[in-house]
């Protein structure tokens, strides 16, 4: 028999041997749920709502640190203009903030829905968040203008506000060139 046929006819059994196994530890009891899936406590909860300022404050501060450090400031020192020293370059990091941004402001919306104080501050500013899906590409591109970096500013302001309110204050914290790049 060819070496590869048998190595198939190896792992073919010891798969069902193992599956018979695994059937036959099952002691019976049909009450356990098909997905298996275990139900969360009361504690687990309590966790998940004490850990969801903290997701909510890192997530919204690597945006606001994003934004101001490769948008707004960028654009304040002229260096998205035509004929500027490093424009391509500075675009691009621009774009990639961004696209970064608004991946950290959605998750930070997510993370504010395990508070309830928390979600009823930031849930008005989820159609403001969304209106910055694709100014990424414009960024890249070099197309976008005073009301586009307003608009980032303004949101970011705004996430920061509720969240303050909240008792959750977020605090710039600029990401590193790998967490920008999602590497």
């Amino acid at each position: 028999m060819p070496r590869s046929l048998s190595r198939g006819v190896v792992a073919l059994l010891l798969s069902c041997t193992l599956l018979m196994t695994t059937a036959a530890c099952n002691d019976g009891d049909d009450t356990q749920s098909a997905s298996g899936a275990v139900t969360p406590t009361s504690s687990a909860s309590f966790e998940q709502q004490k850990l969801a300022k903290t997701r909510f404050v890192a997530n919204a501060g690597l945006a606001a640190g994003a934004a101001y450090q490769w948008i707004v400031k960028p654009y304040r020192a002229g260096q998205f203009k035509k004929g500027a020293d490093g424009r391509t370059f500075a675009l691009v990091k621009a774009g990639l903030a961004g696209a970064f941004t608004y991946n950290r402001l959605k998750a930070a919306v997510n993370n504010a829905k395990g508070d309830p104080l928390l979600s009823k501050a930031v849930a008005p500013l989820s159609a403001g968040i969304d209106s910055l899906k694709d100014l990424g590409t414009k960024l890249r591109k070099g197309e976008a203008g005073d009301a586009d970096v307003g608009a980032f500013e303004s949101v970011i302001n705004s996430v920061k506000d509720a969240g303050k309110s909240a008792g959750a204050e977020v605090v710039d914290k600029v990401p590193s060139a790998s967490q920008l790049s999602g590497g």
